[in-house]
């Protein structure tokens, strides 16, 4: 153990939505019983294919908040209503204008611009009620959590692939130190959309059944949809706290990972060296694990290296498929539920595992003391995000 560079961050409140339901208790009942949300799309596609679609009901935006209802704004608002109590001591402790809000998200509003496209062509003109700016732009959502959240804070958006969710943790503990935020939102969202299955599909990395991450037969991953919020503060009781974050960027290649996985060693031993932590200190692994061969190999020569062969590690992905922009928020959530509830749920369909893949990743539930849990997001263009969770 060194000397931490800065204090752990409580998440005061968090909140969790994807392929496996809509609440904390739906999510586990799944992760626990090792039950996929992986299913055929119901979009017709030229390809086969097995989607993560969020299935659970999504409140419509109402009043001055109508013309900003996307499936991505109602996904928002269904995750702001369990944060109810901890934004409201946040607001009376803080001030609304000192809680702010940073989100992540690689798609946006792209799923209700296709559907306003498909419009057009087959009627000669965009839906009355399209509107590009409220519905389709990054920052769009933005307004609707500000709004329903009752927070003025400074508010941005963070769009880097498949880190953008998780990069948000590090913003806030940036703007925190430096005194600018007593507490903030993070985390991420994003949806389904014919964009990105197709663009993975041209990419040859998607696969034609449900993901399989780690396993000697996978051929690649698996789309899914969702999102999760936290709240972080300055200080007080968190759930879980965020004692390390680490991000790099290595750059080795447009889409492909490292070979030797260097930029993720980098940002795990990052998040470490922040904390203060000794590699032994470290009692789970959630693997970025996206059933890629290059990406998981990568990744667990990076796993090995850094903290042995022991640690369990596991791949969430085979339950909610790749949710892109949202996978960080989302795992740093399944991160935060194994130190709270004491097991880790099964890599799924992992078994037999891959011979080249060096580590002990975990087949079925596991029970165990889990106080600190590694989070890995890994992007293209070689962007990397590792975010230490530590129980309270």
């Amino acid at each position: 153990m060194t000397t931490p560079t800065t204090r752990p961050l409580p998440i005061t409140g968090y909140a969790c939505l994807n392929a496996l339901g809509g609440t904390r208790e739906e999510i586990l009942s799944a992760l626990r019983e090792g039950r996929t949300g992986l299913r055929p799309p119901d979009e017709p596609l030229a390809f086969e294919t097995a989607v993560g679609a969020v299935g659970a009901p999504l409140p419509e935006l109402e009043g001055a908040l109508a013309p900003w209802s996307t499936r991505l704004a109602r996904m928002a608002a269904a995750l702001i209503v369990p944060l109810d109590a901890p934004l409201r001591r946040a607001r009376e402790r803080w001030r609304a204008e000192r809680i702010g809000v940073i989100l992540g998200t690689s798609t946006a509003g792209a799923e209700t611009t296709e559907r306003a496209f498909k419009d057009a062509v087959a009627h000669g003109t965009l839906p009355t009620d399209y509107d590009f700016r409220r519905q389709h732009t990054f920052g769009a959502v933005l307004h609707v959590v500000e709004a329903l959240a009752g927070v003025r804070g400074p508010a941005w958006m963070i769009s880097t692939a498949c880190t953008s969710s998780a990069k948000p943790f590090a913003s806030a503990r940036r703007l925190i130190d430096a005194g600018v935020l007593d507490a903030a939102i993070v985390g991420g969202f994003d949806t389904l959309c014919a964009m990105t299955l197709t663009g993975f599909h041209a990419l040859g990395a998607l696969d034609a059944r449900p993901c399989r991450p780690f396993a000697s037969d996978r051929r690649g991953i698996s789309i899914g949809e969702g999102g999760a919020l936290a709240l972080v503060e300055r200080d007080g009781e968190g759930r879980v706290l965020v004692e390390g974050v680490g991000e790099t960027s290595d750059a080795y290649h447009i889409s492909a990972p490292h070979p030797e996985g260097a930029g993720a060693l980098a940002a795990m031993e990052a998040a470490l060296r922040e904390a203060g932590r000794a590699p032994a200190e470290v009692d789970h692994v959630n693997a970025h694990g996206t059933g890629t061969t290059l990406n998981d190999r990568a990744e667990a020569g990076a796993i090995a290296t850094l903290l042995g062969r022991e640690v369990p590690v596991v791949s969430t992905k085979g339950f909610t498929g790749h949710t892109l922009g949202a996978a960080g928020a989302i795992e740093v959530a399944f991160s935060a539920y194994a130190i709270e509830e004491g097991w880790i749920p099964p890599s799924l369909h992992a078994d037999p595992l891959d011979p080249e893949i060096p580590l002990n990743v975990r087949t079925e539930t596991t029970a165990g003391r889990f106080r600190r849990v590694l989070s890995n997001s890994f992007a293209f263009g070689g962007n990397n995000v590792s975010v230490l969770l530590r129980a309270p």
